[in-house]
């Protein structure tokens, strides 16, 4: 996997069960700055879902069990992340019902490495590009910050390195809050406030305690905060520019 900086690389889901079809993949994606995970079937496609954020799924047409049209028509209506199907050279009747049924382009095997590099990116371009218009907070299933990553929807926090990290209900909630109004100053009582809207057993009296268990597991030295910095007589802010992902 390639080495993360302050933001993390778009991370793209290839479900194929072929070893060798997802070895040159990962190799070749990874190398061109985004983060590979695969799957060889539907069940490890929906146990990757429910474990992280997905950017991008290359499907496979040709799956043992369920189909990639079975699949692509399940995360048409689980996600809004945009399928690449790649199929074999004559099968073009699988393209066309691959594109009825969710799917947002193809790749036909053997396939130019350059050529799907730029579909991959051409994609995320758009996708990125919607979400920018696309209101709702109750949409939005992660937060990006400074090579971090919280899934809102499995509660997880991933490091820049991809590694979890164990989050406490209140430390989730206040994180929360300071993604959602990132680089502003929040007072205590704004933040016991918002604690309480994602259900949160935070009080005022142990917001600081909290705050200070919370730059433990995020700061590379908690004495010298860095990305939680306090603002004396006023509150705490996120110093990081956030990435909504719906």
């Amino acid at each position: 996997m390639p080495r993360m900086g302050d933001t993390p690389f778009p991370h793209v889901l290839v479900v194929d069960d072929d070893p060798a079809m997802v070895a040159l993949l990962q190799r070749y994606l990874e190398a061109n700055e985004l983060r590979v995970s695969s799957a060889p079937d539907g069940a490890a496609m929906r146990e990757a879902f429910d474990r992280e954020v997905i950017d991008l799924v290359l499907l496979d047409v040709r799956l043992p069990g369920e189909s990639g049209m079975q699949l692509a028509a399940e995360l048409r209506q689980r996600a809004r992340v945009p399928i690449i199907f790649v199929t074999g050279r004559t099968e073009e009747a699988d393209r066309v019902m691959g594109l009825e049924v969710g799917a947002d382009d193809y790749v036909v095997k053997p396939f130019s490495e350059r050529e799907l590099l730029a579909r991959v990116r051409a994609q995320l371009r758009r996708a990125r590009m919607q979400e920018d218009v696309k209101p709702g907070d109750d949409r939005r299933r992660a937060f990006r910050f400074a090579g971090w990553e919280l899934n809102l929807r499995t509660r997880r926090l991933s490091r820049p390195d991809g590694a979890a990290v164990d989050l406490s209900k209140g430390q989730y909630s206040l994180l929360v809050a300071f993604c959602g109004a990132p680089q502003r100053v929040l007072s205590r009582d704004q933040l016991l406030s918002l604690s309480r809207l994602h259900g949160a057993e935070v009080f005022d009296r142990n917001i600081d305690v909290q705050i200070l268990r919370l730059r433990r597991l995020i700061e590379d030295d908690p004495a010298q905060p860095q990305l939680i910095v306090t603002e004396r007589g006023a509150g705490y802010l996120l110093t990081a520019p956030v990435e909504v992902l719906y």
